[in-house]
């Protein structure tokens, strides 16, 4: 049976519905940065053996929203999850982030690659979405708060693919990309079918909206970010279930560094667009008008500073943006591990009692 969403302002948010305050959610909501996560870890063993255990994954995706008002839980995974499920790899070495055993760097590294079977491969992932799920509702049915799933988009899982590991030029990638464009396409429309199959196995196993992670788009050149990254977000979009269970499943991208491309980003087909930091909220909401939410963007290091600035720049992003329908608070990237979690709350406070006095500004004529 279908539950009843206690809070669905996340979702009517991202649809451009009226809604009485600003949703709140954070990429990274779930990490490093509070004590309880790092304990669940250090029972798991490894970041890997928390992502892989559905309960792990269950609990930590929970604990955020136990400190926390916030309006939204997203899935505890990894981006690179796609990759591994295709047999490079994938490994979290300490201190070093995620590395691939087997690269994909040749033409018949290319010519092996296949776009996994979701069930058998990243059943674990399905198999957290539906706990999750269950978590978050009560005996009766009622569900906290909504469920995002998520991948990240075929370019950036192929900066990973292709480089091995996290890289600061892209060299390896960008080299492919320029020499042998047929290689890179190939490993795009791949990854490009895997993401959409694995998101909407995610949104039938429970996720009621999904997001995008173009992590690494904004490190292409214009008119290569349309042809390598967009057109394969793009191709994601459109093979997309957007409903279930007779609702509609919103669907968030986001760029890095994408400010650039606003418009493009936006007509791609998605609900809406996340913006990183360095692109005026106010200005982005008159370049897209009517056409999708927007999501962001307060600068994570924010965080670090006084409560009272904290504040007060939380009240800036919800300013620069005005009293207009979709938007959903975030930052501009994810939250720093270092982040104090009494800072977090500050910030969530905030945005909830701010965006409410907007509302009620308006509403009486002021």
């Amino acid at each position: 049976m279908p539950s009843t969403l206690l809070n669905d302002t996340f979702l009517r948010a991202l649809l451009r519905e009226p809604t009485d305050y600003t949703p709140i959610w954070l990429m990274r909501q779930a990490g490093r940065y509070l004590p309880e996560y790092n304990a669940t870890r250090g029972r798991a063993g490894s970041f890997l053996g928390l992502a892989k255990n559905p309960d792990y994954a269950t609990e930590v995706t929970l604990q955020p929203l136990e400190r926390f008002p916030l309006d939204a839980a997203i899935l505890f995974s990894d981006i690179l999850t796609v990759p591994d499920a295709m047999g490079l790899g994938l490994s979290f070495a300490a201190g070093e982030g995620p590395r691939f055993a087997h690269p994909v760097r040749t033409e018949q590294d290319v010519a092996r690659l296949r776009v996994p079977d979701i069930e058998s491969t990243l059943g674990y992932v399905l198999d957290a979405v539906k706990s999750i799920r269950r978590a978050l509702t009560d005996a009766e049915g009622r569900q906290r708060v909504p469920l995002i799933g998520f991948s990240g988009s075929p370019w950036t899982l192929a900066c990973y693919m292709i480089e091995g590991a996290g890289s600061d030029d892209f060299r390896t990638v960008k080299s492919m990309l320029y020499a042998r464009p047929d290689l890179m396409h190939r490993i795009l429309e791949i990854n490009a079918e895997a993401v959409a199959a694995y998101l909407n196995a995610q949104i039938a196993a429970g996720a009621q909206a999904v997001m995008i992670f173009d992590t690494w788009g904004g490190a292409l050149a214009d008119g290569i970010f349309q042809r390598f990254s967009l057109h394969y977000i793009d191709a994601v979009v459109r093979r997309l279930v957007r409903e279930h269970d007779g609702a509609r499943v919103p669907v968030i991208t986001f760029t890095k560094g994408g400010g650039l491309w606003l418009e493009e980003i936006a007509a791609c087909g998605v609900d809406a667009v996340g913006l990183d930091w360095t692109v005026n909220l106010g200005r982005a909401r008159e370049r897209v008008g009517a056409r999708v939410a927007l999501q962001g963007n307060l600068d994570p290091t924010v965080l670090f500073a006084p409560p009272e600035a904290v504040r007060a720049q939380a009240r800036a992003v919800l300013d620069s943006y005005g009293n207009h329908p979709g938007h959903v608070f975030n930052l501009g990237h994810g939250i720093s591990q270092f982040t104090p979690p009494e800072q977090v709350a500050e910030l969530v406070d905030e945005v909830h009692r701010h965006s409410r006095a907007i509302r009620a500004g308006s509403a009486s004529g002021a």
